[in-house]
């Protein structure tokens, strides 16, 4: 009898919880993500076979040519580099664990970036997604380009050009730092901005 009142309360539980759960509506969508910083759409990438895949590997293997290029530039002292792989004066920004939204303290380095570009017309930028080690290497490519997204959104709506941008995930492919705690996946967990020809 009393094994029953317990499995009788458990069920009584689970069910208010389901139904409270459940019965949550639609968000509004907020000012602060108009202008890109909440961007939290799960997306899948597509996978070999699938359409927009090529599309995708072509645009990847082309943005990576563009790295190299950007690398021996940098190399050169063309460019400099501040944090990360981001292009002076410029500043990637960083993201909390397994989200694509801009940061509110993250937001002044953006602003920044985008009043840069308004004053330099001329240049054109990489925007590059960047996820720790966790998670599986497709879940952190497709992080990685919602990440690049969210940001290009944001410089779109601060007034700088959308033709001007493009985006590139390299998941957890490019680590700053390769040490499993914290720090260094916190560190890899950003946005770098990149000046490109």
């Amino acid at each position: 009898m009393r094994k029953t009142l317990w499995l009788m309360l458990i069920l009584g539980i689970s069910v208010g919880l389901v139904f409270s759960v459940s019965g949550c509506g639609k968000k509004k969508m907020t000012a602060e993500e108009e202008m890109g910083a909440a961007v939290e759409a799960e997306e899948r990438a597509p996978q070999p076979g699938e359409p927009g895949y090529e599309k995708i590997y072509e645009e990847g293997m082309a943005a990576k040519e563009e790295s190299l290029e950007a690398q021996a530039a940098i190399e050169k002292g063309e460019h400099e580099i501040l944090e990360g792989r981001t292009s002076g004066p410029l500043l990637p920004i960083y993201f909390d664990f397994d989200k694509s939204n801009i940061r509110q303290d993250q937001r002044a380095r953006i602003e920044k970036n985008a009043a840069y570009l308004k004053q330099n017309l001329d240049t054109r930028l990489r925007i590059e997604g960047n996820c720790d080690e966790r998670g599986t290497s497709e879940y952190n490519m497709a992080l990685g380009e919602r990440r690049a997204l969210s940001a290009k959104k944001y410089l779109v709506n601060l007034g700088v050009h959308e033709d001007r941008m493009h985006t590139i995930s390299y998941g957890e492919e490019k680590p700053l730092l390769r040490g499993h705690d914290e720090y260094s996946w916190a560190q890899n967990r950003r946005d770098d901005f990149v000046l490109v020809k």
